[in-house]
């Protein structure tokens, strides 16, 4: 089966966070890989997404689309870091 990037979540989980969730960082609980979840490999079924990390194929994140509502798991993700809007410009910019 052949997988997406992580930016396919943008739109599965824009009901579950009040951010973009393909900028946020995330270290894989198996083996310590940081990475923004728009680089993670992304599987998509009928009932959602299965979002494994690009290093060891590992589970980060699961979200199950039912007709009750969405369901997330993220027991693959040791943490998972947010930067606030201004922060990502700020950064951008003294990257570019």
């Amino acid at each position: 089966m052949s997988h997406l990037d992580g930016n396919v979540l943008a739109g599965a989980a824009a009901d579950l966070f009040a951010f973009d969730v393909t900028g946020a960082i995330g270290q894989c609980a198996v083996c310590d890989d940081v990475a923004t979840l728009a680089q993670t490999m992304v599987y998509g079924t009928k009932m959602g997404f299965v979002v494994r990390c690009r290093n060891c194929d590992a589970i980060l994140l699961v979200i199950v689309e039912k007709s009750t509502g969405k369901y997330l798991d993220m027991r693959g993700l040791r943490w998972m870091q947010v930067a606030e809007a201004n922060q990502l410009t700020q950064e951008g910019a003294a990257d570019g």
